[in-house]
């Protein structure tokens, strides 16, 4: 039996110290924040910064994750390489880490066919014990995933399922009818402006880097959908909508979402990629911030 995630994994920034290197203690802080709003954890994903973390880094995040989850809450782990060898090698040292499933991006910057995705993916799983997630994202990869091929990929024994972080909801909605009929798959949405609708269609989780900055606001969306209240669900989604418009209006994920955290006094440290905010951009995210969380 496929094992089923529900609800919201936060897509969890990975902590650094004045020099940047990784801050574990910082790290554990974060993921109670998530643990005690209700969230699970997904890690070394696109808010986790996992292109700028060599491969032991990688793993210190992934340790830290399960360590301090403790079984509280499902962790999933993105392993995802430029090559099929190195995606191996690195999930291998993952599923030892005792994380309850890990994702799989697109291999990035050479275009690939269907049927070479269909044979990464399936590569990949077999070679894992540990169950795994497709992850598209292309914009960031130059490759998608079709919902044919998730409709294929779907049928082997250890791929339980796909986030979808195109960002549109075409795509959501293709994957969706593309799991339909397939015993054990899940959807898990990836952008934050389609949490509810997603629930409302048969997402069973969301991945959400805005969790980050709001934990409760976003776990509300799911919290209020599982007992029944549309409507309240559809109002806190209206809320995140709103934030996420006016945050990545000022920067795009992650380093906005980590210099949010940073202006709201968390210890989570600076971007490492190349990004700056001015001191008008700063007093623009502590406006939003103090708007849309309370």
């Amino acid at each position: 039996m496929k094992q089923k995630i529900e609800g919201v994994l936060t897509a969890i920034v990975t902590t650094f110290d004045a020099e940047g290197a990784f801050k574990p203690a910082a790290q554990r802080k974060q993921v109670q924040r998530q643990l005690q709003a209700g969230n699970g954890i997904f890690c070394g994903g696109t808010n986790g910064e996992f292109f700028v973390l060599n491969e032991q880094e990688k793993l210190a995040v992934i340790e830290t994750c399960v360590d301090e989850t403790a079984g509280q809450a499902p962790v999933v782990a993105h392993i995802g390489e430029i090559s099929t060898r190195e995606t191996i090698r690195l999930g291998k040292q993952v599923a030892q880490l005792g994380v309850d499933a890990v994702s799989v991006i697109t291999p990035w910057f050479v275009p690939l066919k269907q049927q070479e995705l269909i044979w990464h993916y399936r590569t990949v799983a077999d070679a894992l014990e540990v169950p795994l997630f497709l992850y598209n994202i292309p914009a960031r990869t130059g490759n998608t995933l079709q919902p044919e091929t998730v409709r294929i990929l779907a049928a082997h024994p250890n791929i339980i399922g796909i986030k979808d972080s195109a960002g549109s909801y075409e795509s959501l909605k293709g994957f969706l009818e593309a799991a339909q009929g397939q015993e054990n798959f899940s959807v898990l949405n990836g952008p934050d402006s389609l949490i509810h609708r997603g629930f409302v269609e048969g997402c069973t989780a969301c991945i959400s880097g805005l969790a980050n900055v709001a934990p409760q606001e976003i776990n509300a969306i799911w919290r209020t959908f599982q007992a029944g209240d549309l409507t309240a669900s559809q109002q806190a989604q209206e809320n995140v909508t709103g934030l996420r418009t006016d945050l990545y209006n000022v920067g795009f994920s992650p380093a906005a979402v980590k210099k949010a955290l940073v202006l709201m006094g968390h210890d989570v440290g600076e971007s490492r990629y190349a990004v700056q905010f001015s001191v008008a951009e700063e007093q623009q995210i502590r406006q939003i911030v103090n708007q849309y969380i309370h």
